[in-house]
This record gives structure tokens, C-alpha cells and sequence, in this order.
């Protein structure tokens, strides 16, 4: 009898990870062996429950699901990051696949495809949701969905991320592990870069390309 897929819910709303462990403990093959509310506290716990599946939210306090996605590549290969998040439109989607997340889906998909979707990213597979696949290729084939945040580099856009979430500056840096000096350093190169000039001009974009929501903020 083949071993149990090993998955961690990451997400900060206790109702979402308590659902899906629910839905999943119905599904043979699968094993909820862990949950955490921040990607701080999934890096804590991958080592100990060593899951072969990590379902990550995106927006969440703390570092995020961006960089929890790109530390958990680097300090546990094995374990597959699988995108499970209210946003389906770009940029997310190019940002956490590129940042190592093997997966992306929307939290309006069905149990059955999250079902598929754990299955094919444990076996070494990509699986996007095929809204989502639909907005990539489109991304590619058409100038129209240019923006002008495709300008910025990985780190700008994550700072941008944060900011517009409504951390400080110092809370910024001590989850990326950099100094004040060299975020604000970033912030005001976002700023140039978007011909803006300020936080609230910085959180119009933001809504505008769908980093942040209304009902985030």
C-alpha cells in the first residue's frame, strides 16, 4: 500500500485551513499532517512534519506567501508549494511560480480539482488552474496586459507587496533580513520607477493591478 501524500495548510484564516482539512480527511491518500497561520511559522514546521505538499495562501501577515514560497524551495526541495488563494488574476501568479511554487489555484475551485492538484504536484507535475493558465498564456500572446509594475525586479515588487499590506517599514525588514535603510532604499525606487510619490498613490496601483484587494485593506 503506497504511503499517504504528507500535506501543510498555510493560511491565516483559521475557518479556510479548518475547511480544507475537513474536505481532504475524506480523500484516501491524503494526510493534513500540519497546519501554520504565517509563512514564518510553515518554515518552522516543515522540517518537522516534512510535508510532500505545502498549500500556501498568498496574502497573509508577516513575510507572505511569496517569500515563505521562495524560502521553503531553498531549505526544503522535497516539499512542493501548492498556490491556494483568493487571487486569480496577474501578477500572483507569475510571482509565486517564479519564486519556486509548483501550483496555483483559486479558492473557488472544486474539491475534486484541489484533489487533482495536490496529486499532480506530488508527483513532480505543474498544476495551474486552467483560468489561471488561460491569463498566462494570454499575458504572453498580447501587449494589452503590459503594466507598468512589470518594471520592477522580484524584491521591489515583494516590498511593494508589503507595504500596500499595511507593514511598516521596520517589520518589512526584519522579515526579509535586511535594514530599514535598504527598504526604504526600495520604496523609493518603486516610487520612481511608477512615477508615483507616495504610500496611498503606491496602494491605488496596487488595487488597480490586483496586488490588494478593497477588502484586504
Amino acid at each position: 500500500m503506497s504511503l499517504a501524500i504528507r500535506v501543510m495548510l498555510v493560511d491565516d484564516h483559521e475557518l479556510v485551513r479548518i475547511g480544507i482539512r475537513r474536505l481532504l480527511s475524506d480523500v484516501p491518500g491524503i494526510e493534513v499532517v500540519a497546519e501554520a497561520s504565517t509563512g514564518e511559522e510553515a518554515i518552522e514546521l516543515v522540517s518537522k512534519f516534512k510535508p510532500n505538499v505545502v498549500l500556501m495562501d498568498v496574502n497573509m501577515p508577516g513575510m507572505g506567501g511569496l517569500e515563505a514560497t521562495k524560502r521553503l524551495k531553498r531549505i526544503a526541495p522535497d516539499s512542493k508549494v501548492l498556490v491556494v488563494t483568493v487571487y486569480g488574476d496577474e501578477p500572483y501568479p507569475s510571482l509565486v511560480l517564479q519564486a519556486g511554487a509548483v501550483g496555483y489555484m483559486t479558492k473557488g475551485a472544486s474539491v475534486d480539482e484541489m484533489v487533482q492538484a495536490i496529486r499532480s504536484v506530488s508527483y513532480g507535475k505543474r498544476y495551474i488552474s486552467p483560468e489561471v493558465a488561460q491569463q498566462l498564456a494570454l499575458k504572453h500572446l498580447s501587449d494589452e496586459s503590459a503594466s507598468p509594475l512589470d518594471d520592477l525586479s522580484e524584491r521591489e515588487m515583494q516590498v511593494m507587496i508589503m507595504i500596500t499590506s499595511g507593514q511598516e517599514v521596520s517589520d518589512i525588514a526584519e522579515q526579509l533580513c535586511l535594514s530599514p535603510k535598504t527598504v526604504n532604499s526600495y520604496r523609493y525606487r518603486i516610487f520612481e520607477k511608477l512615477n508615483i510619490h507616495n504610500d496611498v498613490e503606491l496602494t491605488h496601483l496596487a488595487i488597480k493591478y490586483n496586488l490588494v484587494k478593497m477588502a484586504d485593506l
